[in-house]
């Protein structure tokens, strides 16, 4: 296989086996790090077909994807979100095709008509997706990658740096579940302004 789809997962129980067996549908390797679960994620991953590897702690999806990178065999790789919803093979293969033809150093896919509150979400911060193709080599590049809980920022910014091409992809009818919905209201909308937050705070420290 050219191409692994990496999905870093924490109690995911519910929805990481649907993603894996797109991706293996897609014909993806699949690797799934599971982020210190204390749910059954790394059981649903393993009997949907991933390799998994596990993180005995929660530390966060930057660290989870560091770990998952270093094990990453094949010359291309997507990211994943272990909570999608809606998503289809052929997303997979519209993120990796221009990548893979050597058109772009990286794809960000966009959901389009997969729910209201998930395509505005998606469209208000579109530099914080978690779908992406690109090159292995390429995302080993990224300094800072661990320096935050999330990694798109520090992707994002070393896109710019570099002047890498890219391009959103738009993946028609897929969304993901969002964490008021996964967490309950008021814990949910607590950890998207905290996460919202410390990103914020990321973006200025590199400005300074």
């Amino acid at each position: 296989m050219k191409a692994t789809a990496l999905i870093p997962a924490y109690n995911e129980e519910a929805r990481i086996g649907a993603v894996v067996a797109v991706a293996r549908e897609a014909g993806l390797a699949v690797l799934v790090v599971d982020d210190g679960s204390t749910d059954r994620t790394a059981e649903a991953a393993r009997q949907a077909g991933a390799e998994v590897l596990r993180l005995e702690e929660n530390q966060g999806k930057s660290a989870a994807l560091a770990w998952g990178l270093s094990h990453i065999e094949t010359p291309y790789l997507v990211l994943l979100d272990a909570d999608l919803v809606g998503l289809r093979p052929e997303h997979l293969r519209h993120l990796l095709e221009p990548v893979e033809a050597g058109r772009l150093e990286m794809t960000i896919g966009l959901f389009r008509a997969g729910g209201l509150l998930t395509d505005l979400g998606n469209r208000a911060t579109p530099h914080l997706s978690g779908q992406r193709a690109c090159r292995t080599d390429w995302l080993r590049s990224v300094p800072n990658l661990t320096q935050q809980r999330w990694p798109e920022p520090a992707i994002t910014e070393h896109l710019a740096r570099t002047g890498a091409r890219w391009a959103y992809v738009q993946l028609e009818g897929a969304s993901q579940v969002m964490k008021e919905q996964k967490r309950g209201f008021w814990k949910g909308l607590w950890l998207r302004l905290k996460m919202y937050g410390e990103l914020l705070r990321y973006r200025s420290g590199n400005r300074a």
